[in-house]
């Protein structure tokens, strides 16, 4: 499965308004939530990535986050990105603040699935010029574009 088909424009925010991971988690929660509709189970979403990232901070690298997640009665994968132009404090490895979050959540039995979504994102990251035209997206509609464009090009 591509990153194109679990990110869409409606599930991105540019401009992130939180000020810590816990108000960020909510705000990109709160993409999933609006998308899903009336069966998306928000407070075991939310439980389960607090729990996750109690276990060990998911800002991985520099000005990334990766939080992620598995929740019982979601179906498939589902994704939202958000984008901080100013930062934000994540409690990182790195002590630095992030920029770009990329959430994850799925149902355990999704697991191969949610794997693989991880490995893809980690290959598009690699790329520091991803990294650095994501955050000049000014648009969720543009920052879907230079996904698309970079996976495409990549062939991950």
């Amino acid at each position: 499965m591509q990153l194109q088909q679990i990110f869409n424009p409606r599930c991105i925010k540019v401009g992130l308004e939180s000020e810590d991971k816990d108000e960020l988690f909510e705000e990109l929660v709160e993409l999933l939530d609006r998308e899903a509709g009336k069966s998306f189970p928000r407070a075991a979403v939310l439980g389960a990535i607090r729990d996750r990232e109690a276990k060990m901070s998911t800002g991985i690298k520099k000005g990334i986050a990766l939080p992620h997640g598995k929740v019982q009665g979601l179906s498939g994968l589902k994704g939202a990105i958000g984008i901080a132009h100013r930062g934000l404090d994540y409690d990182s490895l790195d002590g630095e603040p992030v920029y770009l979050v990329f959430l994850l959540v799925s149902s355990p039995e999704e697991s191969e699935l949610h794997l693989s979504a991880l490995k893809r994102l980690a290959g598009l990251l690699d790329d520091p010029e991803f990294y650095t035209q994501l955050l000049r997206a000014e648009t969720p509609e543009r920052a879907f574009s230079i996904l698309k464009s970079y996976e495409d090009v990549l062939h991950l």
